[in-house]
């Protein structure tokens, strides 16, 4: 049995799931341009477990989204993950965000490319086929009115993500369709982390760092 504890903080939305065998047992989530992770991880992850009736000592890993993302979030996401494996003496799973927010699509394009925010004309993306195979590396790039139109010469693409509205705003006619409101999240974690449970697929608890991909920048809370 995989009962796996999933936490999604790479982004504004701060995401808890309870999932068994890959199938969800409880979410609590809450996506504010506050970040409100500091706050609310480690009360979603008590609320996850009370609704299931599960105790933390019942937990065969715990997953986390590993990144890109928010220097801050990733940092709170990783050493929650990390404290519960070490005090639990339970495996740590890590989840690529970008994969994680292109599971959410489900079928009817060739190419789905999840796109964060990297602030200015910078954007964190992906591509990857419907079937979840990465066809080109994650990387911070910066956009123009040419950015992946390569994918939509012979293929249908879908972009979404917070930095799907900068590509968007790039063109001025377009067959991409894009989804501007997405948002990584820990229930789409839950069928992920289970694969990578079964395959015994496991990061070093000690060693184990976000995957940030560019340094370090200040952010502060929006009024």
């Amino acid at each position: 049995m995989g009962l796996i504890l999933n936490l999604e903080t790479a982004t504004t939305n701060c995401s808890v799931s309870l999932a068994k065998d890959g199938e969800l047992l409880s979410v609590r989530e809450n996506n504010t341009p506050n970040y409100s992770h500091a706050e609310q991880l480690h009360v979603f992850i008590a609320e996850c477990m009370a609704e299931a009736k599960i105790a933390l000592t019942d937990l065969d890993a715990v997953a986390v989204s590993k990144g890109p993302g928010s220097y801050t979030g990733l940092r709170i996401g990783v050493s929650a993950a990390k404290g519960l494996c070490f005090s639990l003496d339970v495996p740590l799973i890590s989840i690529a965000t970008l994969k994680s927010m292109a599971s959410q699509v489900k079928g009817g394009y060739d190419c789905i490319i999840p796109v964060l925010d990297a602030r200015r004309m910078e954007v964190y993306s992906a591509v990857f086929d419907i079937d979840l195979n990465q066809i080109k590396d994650t990387e911070a790039e910066i956009i123009d009115e040419h950015s992946f139109t390569v994918y939509a010469q012979d293929k249908t693409v879908h972009i979404l993500g917070s930095g799907a509205q900068k590509i968007k705003e790039t063109r001025s006619h377009d067959t991409i369709s894009f989804n501007t409101d997405c948002v990584p999240s820990s229930k789409e974690m839950a069928v992920l982390s289970f694969e990578k449970y079964v395959e015994n697929d496991f990061e070093d608890v000690a060693y184990f760092e976000p995957y940030y991909l560019k340094d370090f920048m200040l952010q502060t809370k929006k009024k």
